[in-house]
């Protein structure tokens, strides 16, 4: 009788220890695909899973009967707002870096992969004939997959953490629509890391939808109490169309990635 190698035998690898195989399996599979099809840095979306499209919001509140289905459709609508703007955003940023002349695939937008505001990206960027990212992760109650995503470029995570790293690493720019948990608890990992330099690089971020961040977080009490500085504040930027932040991102992409440094310049 054969004996199974170590390798092959799954009953080991999903088992509790080769836990750390199944990390560096999420580091390094990655690591491997983005090598393979040319992607060196991305933008990254964050946003909530419950945004749906316009028309879809519409058609339900169409339906709506009773004062509390009414105002649920209402913050349907407003997510599905927000849903649109994504898409738009997502376009604009793929149909100008498609026009780049660089070797490398460059600014891919690139998102959770799931529904909502992920799906809206990924949609805006295929719209635009571009390729997009997915970088979806296992949970019990949420579907993690949208069908927007190039398809050698989605990824399935067990691990947040491996997950949180890929946001991470390729990002030149992040923009963070209104969400829930999830989205705040990558924003202000994000604000962490830049915050305290771990992350070395310029990464610009934009907070969209001004209305809704400024009612859900109060950064100038921040201040006031002394618990960040106003130069940490200053890490975002606010937004609220498409095109608005369409024009800072290009702004800043452009100084911080595709000039030449000033010590480069010729006289």
């Amino acid at each position: 009788m054969p004996v199974e190698k170590a390798y092959k035998n799954l009953d080991f690898l999903t088992g509790r220890d080769a836990r750390t195989i199944r990390m560096l399996s999420e580091y390094l599979e990655p690591q491997s695909r983005f090598k393979r099809y040319h992607v060196t840095d991305t933008v990254v979306f964050f946003g909530s899973a419950r945004a749906t499209p316009l028309e879809e919001a519409r058609e339900r509140a169409s339906r709506a009967k009773g004062d509390a289905a009414a105002e649920q459709a209402q913050r349907d609508l407003k997510l599905a707002g927000f849903y649109e703007d994504a898409r738009r955003l997502a376009y604009l940023l793929t149909e100008w870096s498609k026009g780049l002349e660089t070797a490398s695939k460059r600014f891919i937008v690139c998102s959770g992969g799931g529904p909502g505001i992920m799906e809206a990206a990924n949609r805006g960027a295929s719209e635009a004939a571009g390729i997009s990212i997915g970088l979806g992760i296992s949970l019990p109650v949420e579907a993690t997959s949208n069908p927007y995503i190039t398809r050698e470029l989605g990824f399935e995570f067990h691990y947040f953490f491996t997950r949180k790293f890929w946001f991470v690493y390729l990002a030149k720019a992040l923009v963070v629509f209104p969400g829930g948990f999830g989205t705040m608890d990558e924003l202000f990992e994000l604000l962490t890391l830049l915050q305290t330099r771990k992350i070395g690089k310029a990464l610009p971020i934009v907070l969209y939808g001004k209305e809704f961040w400024n009612e859900v977080i109060d950064f100038d009490a921040l201040v006031r109490w002394g618990t960040v500085s106003r130069e940490d504040v200053e890490l975002c930027r606010l937004a609220s169309t498409p095109e608005e932040a369409f024009e800072y991102l290009r702004g800043e992409l452009t100084r911080l990635y595709l000039e030449p440094p000033a010590s480069d310049a010729k006289p």
